[in-house]
């Protein structure tokens, strides 16, 4: 038996052994997943094990069976009320916060991440470390912004105090600066990217700005407060990653080979899958109409079709022509 086998399989016993009232071994074998739960001295034995590592485990005899759970008061660590599986998951995440390096939400986050290290007993972290060895994150593609520090911490100050704030914004769309007045609404972590969704003055409407081409950010003595009907999830549900634009109604035709990994993945929250002959899918989506769009639907080259609408598919094979004369 590997030793991840049996990292993953106490895992799976710490959830079961976090539920009130406790269990039985019986109960345990039951539930484990049957991989994992051959035997009843296996399940003895890792019981054993988590106790060496640190966890405070107890058993007790209920009605005239005995059943193992976490003693009182580990469950739940002080102030937190986090269990020893939450707190590793918090432990294990670090990674995702990468992206924010040097700045002072990745600081925070850093921090908090110690604390709740620290409440786990020392021969779980090196539990911990042994999940982590199973599990890893690749972040894909991304931007950094330790050299944005500064911006993002003025923005989450204008956030907090909800105060308009004055900006120098480079638009990538027309190539010069612009300067804005912005009620900053909420900053947006998406697809590898830091933005800030905020009502722009200058355009009159809400609006979303890449952090890293603000090049600048005065706080205003003037206050805001965010429209009611304004609903921050509404806002970016349309986009296919970031990007904003009227909304369509998307119809393409995966050929079998592309549909058997496209198949496979939440591209966007609207996504319907339709399963066709020869394994080819039909997939439909509510979208923004944008350049994001066009690229997306070329990222899967000759496998996929527009069907509808017109407009897409003549923009598409306008695309892949420049690209062509180009190459």
């Amino acid at each position: 038996m590997s030793r991840n086998d049996q990292v993953i399989r106490q895992w799976h016993l710490l959830r079961l052994l976090e539920s009130p009232g406790g269990i039985t071994l019986d109960e345990l074998k039951a539930r484990l997943p049957a991989d994992y739960a051959r035997h009843l001295r296996t399940i003895r034995r890792d019981l054993e094990a988590l106790e060496a590592s640190g966890f405070p485990l107890m058993n007790e005899r209920v009605d005239g069976q005995v059943r193992w759970r976490l003693m009182d008061g580990s469950r739940q660590a002080p102030a937190l009320s986090f269990s020893p599986t939450e707190l590793m998951a918090l432990v294990m995440s670090r990674a995702l916060l990468k992206p924010l390096a040097g700045t002072h939400i990745q600081t925070a986050l850093e921090s908090a991440m110690t604390k709740a290290s620290s409440l786990l007993p020392p021969a779980s972290l090196d539990y911990a470390q042994q999940l982590q060895n199973l599990f890893a994150v690749g972040l894909g593609p991304h931007k950094t912004y330790k050299s944005h520090r500064e911006t993002i911490d003025r923005l989450t100050q204008a956030i907090d105090q909800q105060r308009t704030v004055q900006v120098r914004y480079f638009s990538a769309s027309r190539g010069k600066m612009t300067r804005r007045e912005i009620d900053p609404y909420r900053l947006w972590y998406a697809s590898g990217g830091l933005y800030l969704i905020g009502y722009c003055h200058l355009r009159k409407e809400p609006r979303l700005f890449a952090v890293e081409r603000i090049r600048s950010v005065t706080l205003t003595d003037h206050p805001y407060q965010m429209p009611l009907n304004f609903d921050l999830e509404a806002f970016v549900e349309d986009a296919l990653t970031v990007m904003r634009g009227p909304r369509i109604e998307v119809e393409l035709l995966f050929d079998r080979a592309t549909a058997l990994w496209a198949k496979d993945r939440i591209w966007h929250p609207s996504q319907k899958l339709e399963a066709l002959s020869g394994g080819r899918i039909r997939m439909r989506l509510t979208v923004a109409n944008t350049r994001e769009l066009v690229g997306w639907i070329l990222s899967f080259g000759s496998g996929v079709r527009v069907i509808e609408p017109e407009s897409l598919r003549q923009a598409v094979q306008q695309e892949a022509k420049r690209i062509v004369e180009r190459s």
